[in-house]
Parts: C-alpha cells; sequence; structure tokens
C-alpha cells in the first residue's frame, strides 16, 4: 500500500493510564510530529463491561482529542482478550490445548472455532465499529491482534479438522492412512467416527497437518474478521494486521502459526510487530530480515505497527539508536514506525515493557529523540515514503518445512531449528551486504527474477515445488540448498528414492547416509584458500572442528567437490557440492559451519552468479531503494560505537544528494558515519 506521508505514531490506551491526561498526551505527540495513534484492540472488557452492557467513554475520549489534534487514528477489533463474563457464561470457551485447558487470565488463551465466542466476537466487533463510523480521522482498522490459533484442539477444531481431512483426501480413509502412514503401531483409521484426539497422536505427518490446519484456522478467522469491519468501512480506509514473527525473546524468525501469505489475501496493507535487541546488541539484522518477511507477503510496502521504544529490560536503546532503528525500518520499505507504546503501564505482566514514557509521563530522552524523528519524518519523508525494492538474492521460507523440522530434529535435545538455518544465512547475507527478498511456496512465477536462490532445510517440499526449482537453474539460475532440503512431500512423507528427492541430477550428488557432526571440520577447498585467508587476526585454523549439529554425508556424481569432511572416518565424503546444471548451477551445503566459511561461501557464488559484493561490510550496512520520484535512495547504517569511514560506490555516475546535511558528494568520495548513525543517499 502507498501512503501519502510517512506515519509516526504510538498505540494509545487512555483506559490504561492512572489518571486524565489526554490533553497533555495529545500535545505532547503533536510536539513530536506524531501524526497516528492506535487503538482500542486490547480491551473488550472495557467496552464491553458485561453482556450487552456497552461504555464507549475512553473510546470516544481517544477519538475526540485526536481528531481535535490533527492526529489520525487505526483502531483495533478487541477480540484477542476475552471478559470475564464470557468465560463465566461458557467456560468452555478457554481452549484446550496440548497442554490442557487454559485458565482465565492471560491473552490469547480463547478457541477461536468455538460458536459463542464467534457470536459475541461479532457483536462487540459491529459495536465497536458503529461507534466510530462518524469520525473522518481514522485511517485504517486493525483485525484482532498477532492472530493465532492458541493451539485450539477442542471438540469444534477437531470436528473441523475431520471435515477438513475428508476434502483433502475425498473422503477415502485408505488414501488417508497410506499418505500418513498410519499403519504403523497400529494407529490406523478405518471409520471417521473413530477419528481419535490429535494431541495423542506420535505420527508426525498426522501431527504437522493439524498444526498447517490450525494456520487454516487462523486464515479463515481473519478473513471472517475482515468481512465484517468491510462493511462499516470506507473505500479509503486500509483494513490490516499485525503479524508478528517466531520468538527468541524477540522477533527471530519465520512464524511456525501463521500462514502469512495466505492470512494476508484480504487485507489492504500488512502489518507487522518487530522487536530486538538494543544497546550493545543492535545489530540491525532482525529489522531487515522482519522487512524482508513483511514486504514478501503483499509484494508491497508494510507498515509497522509495533515495535520498540525503551522496550524490555536490557533493551534501553544508546543515544541516536532510536533514531536509526526508525530509519532502517523505511530502509527496509515500512511506510510507518509506530511504537508498543506511548506510555509506560502502571500495572499487569507488561509494567516493565516501557514505552516512549517511562512511568513519571514526563519527557525524557527517548521521547526527545522522538520529538527528532518526528522532524525528520516531516522534513524529509516525501523522499523516503513508498521505497521500492528489488534484491539480486532471494530466500525461500516454508511453514511446512519449519513444521517438519518440529516433528523431526535437526539434532535431538537441542534448541536448534528451522529458523536458526535461515539466520544463519539471512545473517551472512546482511552482514556481507547482499540484500535478500523472501519468497514462498507460491512464488514460483517470481524464481526467473532473481540471480541465486536459497533453500534453508526445505525439509518439506512438493514435487511442484521441486521440478520449479530444478526448472529455475536449468534456465540459468544459481541455487543454493542446505541439508535437510526436498526429504518429505508436503506431508511429511519420506521421499523413497535418493536424496535430495528429484534434485540429485540438479545437484550432481546424492547421500544415503547422515550423523551428528562431532570433532568435524571442513578441508579441501575448491574456493580460493578459504582456510588459510578467512580471517588473517585468527590464531587458529577455524575450518578445525568447524561444523556442527548436523552433517550428511554426500557423493558426487557430476559435482565438484568444494569441501570434504576433515575426519578420519568421514574424509572421503564431500560436505559442499557444486554442479553446472543446464545454464545454471547448484550449490549444496550438506552441513552446518562456521559462518565466516559460509561468508567465503556466499561471496563465491555470488562471484559465480555476478551478484555484486560491496567492500563495505557489517557494522556499516547498506540499504537501497528507489523513491516516489523515481531516484534511487542509498542508506549506510553504522551499527557501532566507532566512526567509520567508507567510500560511496554506485554504478551511476551521478551526484548524490545527502539529506538531512544539504550537500552533494561525488561517486568514489568518502563518507565518515558517526557510531550509531547513519547517512542518506539521494540519486540527483
Amino acid at each position: 500500500m502507498k501512503t501519502d506521508k510517512l506515519l509516526f505514531g504510538a498505540a494509545y490506551y487512555d483506559e490504561y493510564l492512572p489518571y486524565d491526561r489526554i490533553e497533555t498526551d495529545m500535545e505532547m505527540m503533536k510536539k513530536a510530529n506524531m501524526n497516528v495513534i492506535r487503538i482500542a484492540e486490547s480491551t473488550w472488557s472495557t467496552w464491553e463491561p458485561q453482556e450487552g452492557v456497552f461504555d464507549f467513554t475512553h473510546l470516544h475520549r481517544m477519538l475526540k482529542a485526536s481528531e481535535k489534534h490533527g492526529i489520525q487514528v487505526i483502531v483495533g477489533t478487541p477480540t484477542y482478550a476475552v471478559p470475564t463474563w464470557l468465560v463465566a457464561k461458557y467456560p468452555d470457551i478457554l481452549a484446550l490445548t496440548h497442554d490442557g485447558e487454559s485458565i482465565y487470565g492471560h491473552r490469547q488463551n480463547m478457541d477461536i472455532t468455538h460458536p459463542m465466542y464467534l457470536k459475541h466476537a461479532e457483536i462487540i466487533i459491529r459495536k465497536l465499529m458503529e461507534e466510530v463510523k462518524p469520525y473522518k480521522h481514522i485511517i485504517g482498522f486493525q483485525l484482532d491482534n498477532e492472530t493465532k490459533s492458541y493451539d485450539t484442539c477442542s471438540s469444534y477444531a477437531q470436528a473441523k479438522f475431520v471435515e477438513y481431512l475428508k476434502e483433502i483426501f475425498h473422503n477415502d480413509l485408505d488414501a488417508l492412512n497410506h499418505e500418513f502412514g498410519l499403519d504403523y503401531w497400529s494407529n490406523r483409521i478405518n471409520a471417521w467416527e473413530d477419528f481419535p484426539d490429535v494431541r495423542g497422536t506420535i505420527n508426525g505427518s498426522l501431527g504437522a497437518e493439524y498444526q498447517k490446519f490450525q494456520r487454516k484456522l487462523v486464515t479463515d478467522f481473519l478473513a471472517w474478521q475482515c468481512a465484517i469491519v468491510k462493511e462499516y468501512a470506507r473505500p479509503d480506509q486500509f483494513i490490516t494486521q499485525n503479524f508478528d514473527y517466531s520468538w527468541r525473546g524477540y522477533s527471530y524468525g519465520l512464524q511456525s502459526e501463521v500462514n502469512q501469505w495466505e492470512a494476508a489475501k484480504p487485507l489492504t496493507v500488512a502489518g507487522f510487530d518487530v522487536y530486538h535487541p538494543s544497546a550493545q546488541d543492535l545489530t540491525g539484522a532482525e529489522i531487515s530480515l522482519g522487512g524482508a518477511i513483511a514486504r514478501s507477503i503483499k509484494k508491497d510496502n508494510y507498515l509497522i505497527l509495533e515495535t520498540e521504544a525503551q522496550g524490555n529490560h536490557g533493551w534501553l536503546h544508546y543515544p541516536g539508536q532510536l533514531r536509526m532503528q526508525a530509519f532502517s525500518h523505511l530502509a527496509s520499505g515500512s511506510n510507518s514506525v509506530m511504537y508498543w507504546h506511548w506510555h509506560s503501564i502502571h500495572n499487569a505482566i507488561e509494567s516493565y515493557w516501557k514505552g516512549v514514557l517511562s512511568h513519571n509521563l514526563k519527557e525524557n530522552a527517548t521521547y526527545k529523540e522522538a520529538c527528532q524523528i518526528g522532524k525528520d519524518f516531516v522534513d524529509y519523508g516525501s523522499h523516503l515514503k513508498n521505497l521500492q525494492k528489488k534484491a539480486p538474492v532471494a530466500m525461500l521460507l516454508s511453514n511446512e518445512a519449519l513444521t517438519g523440522l518440529q516433528w523431526f530434529k535437526i539434532k535431538e535435545n537441542s534448541n536448534f531449528d528451522y529458523n536458526d538455518v535461515v539466520r544463519w544465512l539471512y545473517d551472512a547475507l546482511y552482514q556481507l551486504n547482499i540484500e535478500c527478498d523472501i519468497l514462498s511456496e507460491y512464488d514460483t512465477d517470481l524464481f526467473s527474477q532473481y540471480k541465486i536462490i536459497i533453500t534453508p532445510a526445505l525439509y518439506s517440499a512438493s514435487d511442484a515445488l521441486i521440478n520449479a526449482l530444478k526448472n529455475y537453474v536449468k534456465e540459468g539460475g544459481h541455487l543454493l540448498s542446505t541439508f535437510k532440503t526436498a526429504f518429505s512431500d508436503s506431508m511429511l512423507k519420506i521421499y523413497a528414492d535418493d536424496q535430495p528427492h528429484g534434485l540429485t541430477e540438479c545437484f550432481g550428488m546424492t547421500y544415503d547416509q547422515f550423523t551428528d557432526a562431532i570433532h568435524v571440520g571442513l578441508t579441501s577447498f575448491a574456493i580460493s584458500q578459504i582456510a588459510n585467508d578467512i580471517s588473517d587476526n585468527a590464531s587458529d585454523d577455524i575450518t578445525k572442528d568447524c561444523v556442527h549439529y548436523w552433517m550428511e554425508l554426500l557423493q558426487p556424481t557430476t559435482a565438484k567437490v568444494l569441501a570434504s569432511y576433515d575426519h578420519r572416518q568421514w574424509g572421503s565424503y564431500a560436505a559442499i557440492t557444486h554442479n553446472q546444471y543446464g545454464k545454471g548451477t547448484a550449490t549444496y551445503l550438506g552441513c552446518y559451519f562456521e559462518q565466516a566459511i559460509l561468508k567465503e561461501m556466499l561471496r563465491f557464488l555470488c562471484t559465480e552468479a555476478d551478484v555484486e559484493v560491496p567492500e563495505v561490510q557489517f557494522p556499516v550496512i547498506i540499504k537501497k531503494g528507489i523513491n516516489d520520484f523515481g531516484k534511487e535512495i542509498t542508506y549506510y547504517f553504522n551499527y557501532s560505537d566507532d566512526a567509520q569511514t567508507i567510500v560511496h560506490q554506485s554504478t551511476s555516475d551521478n551526484e548524490w544528494n545527502l539529506l538531512m546535511q544539504n550537500k552533494t558528494i561525488q561517486n568514489g568520495d568518502e563518507l565518515t558515519i558517526n557510531g550509531w548513525d547513519f547517512v542518506i543517499l539521494e540519486s540527483c
């Protein structure tokens, strides 16, 4: 979705504040050039304190005050946290999960398939939409909040699952039993009415299919809400959802519980919530990967509906970092930066997840830095909004592969999973300043637009997807795949032929054995002199004992061996292969190894694929795009304490304007970037 200006603001909750200060807050926001607030999604129990009794006092206070001060509003539907009276009336609204029955107290604890939940959710959505309809400064609506299925395994959900399977298998139980291998341990289902509780299954195919079905519940739930909201929304008002990511104490990788590409289809614009470490741990990688996923959902710009201000404990930003983070979002393709939240909360679980204002609700360093961001957005936003990005490299992500590797772990008794492989590859690209788009399995028609496609641990892959990858290489593309690629079909049935299924000719190798990597290194490199040249400062050969978690014993046919295992017993097997296939090449990483070596591998592949690898590397990060004026925008971010001096290099011979500095430079000129700072260049 294109915007006429950058959106800058925060979530605002008048109902949470310890005293009436709404005029003060609006004046402070206006001073900071904030132009939007996000409201209403969190307090169903405030809007409807008892069944059929409605109180929208706080809602109208926020809407009238924001209208008076010229601040636009995004209204959220308040369906992600249910009121006590609803649970008291229908106790089984609380979700039954793999861990048992939920207990009232935390949010997102309900069964989104429960008919009485849906009935009352529709009532509050419609009542809310009627209340807000007169306000012209409402620019959009957010559906629910970071929606999931909440692992609902209720009788309602499981009955829907049986109907879902009947449709997939055309009511043929023999086909279902065969595809899922349910003869094993007498798990065979011989009558639909005997279908067992899915919580007890030990069958990965059936269990993963239920997780896929749970993702569909989210898709259906958001489509249902969207249809209701559309009945009331004006044509100029957008509808969004604040999707999130997998969580490692911060946003980490692909969300396993939502098929975001499917769930976003009825939405006007994709919205996302990105959280990350700051201070000494700020790298920008989470913002960059989050943005790449967000761009891929609707193939367009997106909105950051939540990101941190002061944030969680230990995330307090260094001076300059809040501003740097805001512009990092713009550089990745966002048209907004919105904080969760405006004020720090004085009660409940998130009291120390601090907002723009601290608990004393006065101006502070974070607020003052936000004021500078707001001014910058006003002064330069027309040059930075609607940034169009197109990377030469794409990474294909898969919910099915992620789920498959939850059932069949890469390494037993380890938390190492699919998203670790994603981050291994993405972070190496990021540090090398090789921008990367994200693709899904639905994007096979876009493959030819990229010089390199990377498939991290594509454990679950259909024949159609495998053939699309093979054809991509045959027609001149460059494919980089890792261990655990094309091992099972889309229902986690392991292919019963040579691995990787359907791609042995493409990769020019095969394997049929694999094991844990214990005291294993890499040797016999055919690319550069990696063992000697990776780091002039390395005291030891980092190729020794550099393989971790998993190793496949590759047997090349036509492939060139780029590296073998450095191990007394496994040394005869290849670890990394590279094969010419048709007009393109296919490279296979049979193991997980140190990232420094991975970076050299990526350099080699980029040279093969004619992808530029800039001389500048992390801690300086480069982001590029085309703005509304058709001019190239280049950001340089310095993610370090120390000033960095770089040479601006571009394929364009034009002069470049240094936005915010009122000066021009030439291609080849030096730039000095202070610690935790950035510069923005616009082609003349």
